[in-house]
């Protein structure tokens, strides 16, 4: 008997199938936003639909000579080459040997729209040689020697919100409750981890991808993690909220309207942006994607700062 199910491939047993969750491809964009490294897709591969990351883009090519371009992305009807990072392996062969376990479709999880197809070139041997290695001592016994349920509270709003004012409160509130927590600020983070990157979409989606791993691994660690960035894009939220299991990611929403940020402009930031010397600067000519299913909504225009941080606090205590 063979046991199979939905999106499982057959393959002759003389004639075994490759499989990876890494691989190289030529991919082709006619979606108006454009594909940017780091960001997440859905794939479909013949009967297979897992979700999937564009670990590098290599280059694109010029539509006329087809030479190879540098590229940080790829715009509408660009051609690149890039390679995909898979949640679960899947079985494959190269497009030029098998047209069906060889092309496939990207998919924006948030839209559902078909984003682009591509071709696989070829799998990629490091992903058969990196497996996870089980430890003895887990996220569950972290946790209990601390006492709490570990959660990742992400606070996210416009520059000058109160973010980082609000975050700063609620750690102070669950220290003296006795939590065990950290803090990762979008501006001291930049200093050390992510100083290498500037301000364009694709560093902020990059950015935003590193910090969601970290706050994972904290979380592993047992404590509560609050996350104060700008985190403007949807579609890099919801990819740090599937990161975490059911009902420990917190999306905070510090909802301060553009006109109250700017009034308050403590750093100067907005006038910079204003006068054009600080490029790709959120609200003035970077885009902000509200949240639309927050766990929380804090009205900074409202309640102050403390009486905010108390009903966070409150939240995760319940």
């Amino acid at each position: 008997d063979v046991d199979s199910g939905r999106g499982d491939v057959l393959a002759a047993a003389g004639a075994p199938l490759a499989s990876t969750d890494q691989f190289a491809a030529d991919v082709l964009w006619f979606d108006e936003a454009p594909l940017l490294p780091g960001r997440r897709y859905q794939i479909k591969l013949a009967t297979r639909s897992v979700g999937a990351r564009v670990s590098e883009l290599k280059h694109k090519l010029d539509p006329e000579s087809l030479q190879p371009l540098a590229a940080k992305k790829l715009e509408l009807n660009d051609i690149g080459e890039l390679t995909l990072s898979l949640d679960a392996p899947v079985a494959f062969a190269p497009y030029a040997e098998n047209r069906t376990l060889g092309g496939f479709i990207l998919v924006d999880p948030l839209t559902r729209s078909t984003v682009g197809c591509g071709m696989i070139r070829h799998g990629l041997r490091r992903a058969d040689n990196v497996h996870w290695q089980a430890l003895d001592v887990d996220r569950t016994a972290r946790a209990m020697i601390k006492g709490q349920q570990p959660r990742c509270v992400w606070f996210t709003g416009l520059s000058g919100a109160g973010k980082s004012t609000i975050a700063n409160l609620v750690e102070r509130g669950l220290l003296a409750r006795g939590c065990h927590t950290y803090l990762l600020d979008g501006d001291n983070v930049r200093h050390g981890l992510n100083r290498d990157l500037g301000f364009t979409d694709e560093d902020r989606v990059e950015n935003l991808r590193r910090i969601a791993e970290v706050a994972k691994l904290m979380t592993e660690a047992g404590l509560i993690v609050l996350v104060s960035f700008i985190s403007p894009f949807r579609n890099e939220r919801r990819a740090a909220r599937n990161l975490f299991a059911d009902g420990e990611f917190v999306e905070v929403f510090v909802d301060t309207p553009l006109a109250e940020a700017e009034r308050r402009d403590v750093k100067g930031l907005y006038a910079k942006a204003r006068r054009g010397e600080l490029p790709h600067f959120t609200g003035v000519d970077s885009p902000y994607e509200p949240p639309e299913h927050a766990e929380l909504v804090l009205d900074t225009l409202a309640e102050t700062p403390q009486v905010l941080a108390e009903r966070v606090i409150a939240h995760l205590l319940d």
